[in-house]
C-alpha cells in the first residue's frame, strides 16, 4: 500500500509574542504564545474586536516587524533568522500585502502601480508590463490599464492593489481589511474575486476582516482574543 506524503505547511507560527511600551510604564502585551499553521492554498480569515492585535499579527507574519519571542517558519525556514536586508528581499519576493487603504501612487497608471514590486526586484520592464496587464485583465480592469488612481473607483483601486500584491507571484498574501472602505456591493464582488484567485492560482490568503460574509468564504475562521487564535464559527 502506497503511503500518501503529508503536504508540509507553508507557514508555521510557534510561541509568537509581541508587546509594546504602555503609556504609564511597563509593557502592553498584544500577542502571547500564539500558534498557527497554514497550508498551501488555504484561505484563513482572522476576526476579533478592534485593538486585539490583528494588524500586529499580519505585520509579524509579513516580517514588517520583529516579535519579542517565538518563531515564524516559512517554507521550512526561520523568517527572523534573516538580517533586515534579507527580510526586505523576503517581503518583496515571498509576501504580497493588501491594506485597507490602497496606497497607490497617484502619478503612475494602474499598470505601472502593479509593476512596482517587479521593478524593485529588477525584473525586465517588458516582462513586468506583460504580467501586470494580465493580472489587471483577470481582475476585470482590462480597460483601465492606462488610468491613474484618481480616475478609478474605490473598488477598482483595491483591485489594482490586489493585482500589485500578486505581481511577484508570492506564496502568501496578507490582507488587512481589504474591503473595509468599500460599499456593500463592491466589497462583495471583490470578496468573490479574492476567493476565485486563491482557487485558480492556489494562492494562500490570510485575511483580517470585520465582515462576517467575507470571513464565511474562508476555509477557516480564527478569532484573535487575549493574544491567541481560537477556532471561530458564526
Amino acid at each position: 500500500m502506497t503511503e500518501t506524503k503529508a503536504i508540509p505547511p507553508l507557514l508555521e507560527v510557534r510561541g509568537l509574542s509581541k508587546s509594546y511600551p504602555a503609556v504609564r510604564g511597563g509593557r502592553l502585551s498584544v500577542l502571547e504564545d500564539l500558534e498557527l499553521s497554514v497550508q498551501p492554498g488555504e484561505i484563513i480569515a482572522v476576526v476579533g474586536e478592534s485593538g486585539t492585535g490583528k494588524s500586529t499579527l499580519l505585520h509579524l507574519l509579513g516580517a514588517l516587524d520583529r516579535p519579542d519571542n517565538g518563531t515564524v517558519i516559512y517554507q521550512g525556514q526561520d523568517v527572523f533568522s534573516r538580517s533586515d536586508e534579507e527580510l526586505s528581499a523576503f517581503r518583496n519576493t515571498s509576501i504580497g500585502f493588501v491594506f485597507q487603504f490602497h496606497h497607490l501612487l497617484a502619478e503612475f497608471t494602474a499598470e505601472e502601480n502593479v509593476m512596482m514590486p517587479a521593478l524593485i526586484r529588477r525584473s525586465p520592464v517588458r516582462e513586468a508590463r506583460i504580467r501586470a496587464a494580465s493580472l489587471l485583465i483577470q481582475l476585470g480592469l482590462g480597460e483601465r490599464l492606462e488610468h491613474h488612481p484618481g480616475e478609478l473607483s474605490g473598488g477598482e483601486k483595491q483591485r489594482v492593489a490586489v493585482a500589485r500584491a500578486l505581481m511577484n507571484e508570492p506564496d502568501l498574501i496578507l490582507a488587512d481589511e481589504p474591503t473595509g472602505n468599500l460599499d456593500i456591493d463592491t466589497a462583495e464582488s471583490l470578496h468573490h474575486e479574492i476567493v476565485r484567485l486563491s482557487r485558480e492560482l492556489r494562492q494562500t490568503f490570510i485575511l483580517v476582516t470585520h465582515n462576517p460574509s467575507f470571513a464565511a468564504l474562508a476555509d477557516r475562521v480564527l478569532r484573535l482574543e487575549h493574544g491567541r487564535l481560537h477556532p471561530h464559527s458564526f
